[in-house]
């Protein structure tokens, strides 16, 4: 509608009018994310915060505000995302990086915590949160990310050269063929893994992210059974694959 962040507003009252917005539009955490926005503008807490907005910020902080009603996501509009102790760039056409995959991260990094700069691949690695994720419990960790978006690549590219880890553009339907037999301890990935009637009914955020990081193909299991044949000769004796996998897919991929 026509409501706007004003100049001179107090952070404190847009942060409170960005919630009832955002509450309006359906967004599901709105009550942290209106003063979320506000802070990202000002570099300050909003409740804690008596400086009168300026003309520039209020027009930052209203242009933020329609893009999230749209419900374009909130890392997308932030640029950044932290993620276990990193801090990764992200933007529109890479899946954005979600605290249920610091899990795969920490179970990955368990498995190979005693072995001496073990090999790690990260396939579909996207901002490259997983093989990121890894290297930071893990230093000693050799880690290579694997990803053929060219939009997901630019992201990657960034996050890898400031993490220390190394990325390949490369396809997982075919990359096998490159890697030596037995070489990796460890293979991981958070692959597209969402049935075709999911994809059909994706939240709103959702929709905005590539539909190749999401589309699983039919029962949503394609890269799983493509991984389970034939990435298991690229692994040392004793070594692993740590995947993510749909809550109801656990049965389906073991």
């Amino acid at each position: 509608g026509g409501r706007m962040v004003n100049p001179g507003q107090l952070p404190w009252a847009a942060a409170l009018e960005l919630r009832r917005r955002l509450r309006e539009a359906g967004c599901p955490d709105w009550d942290w994310e209106g003063p979320w926005l506000v802070e990202m503008v000002t570099g300050r807490q909003p409740r804690f915060d008596d400086t009168p907005l300026t003309a520039g910020q209020a027009a930052e902080l209203e242009e933020l505000a329609r893009n999230r009603e749209k419900r374009i996501p909130l890392q997308y509009l932030s640029g950044k995302w932290d993620f276990l102790t990193v801090t990764l760039r992200v933007g529109k056409g890479v899946l954005c990086p979600r605290s249920d995959t610091e899990l795969l991260c920490q179970e990955g990094a368990a498995l190979i915590q005693r072995i001496p700069e073990p090999q790690v691949l990260d396939l579909c690695a996207g901002t490259g949160c997983v093989g990121i994720g890894i290297k930071s419990l893990v230093p000693g960790a050799q880690v290579t990310c694997l990803e053929k978006s060219p939009q997901a690549l630019e992201y990657l590219k960034e996050n890898c050269s400031a993490y220390g880890v190394a990325w390949k553009e490369g396809d997982l339907f075919g990359y096998e063929k490159e890697l030596p037999a037995q070489s990796l301890d460890l293979i991981t990935a958070n692959p597209p893994y969402l049935t075709k009637e999911e994809m059909a009914q994706l939240q709103p955020e959702v929709a905005w992210e590539p539909a190749m990081a999401l589309d699983g193909g039919e029962d949503g299991l394609v890269f799983y059974r493509y991984l389970a044949a034939r990435y298991g000769d690229c692994l040392k004796p004793g070594g692993w694959m740590a995947l993510e996998i749909g809550w109801e897919q656990g049965e389906a991929v073991a």
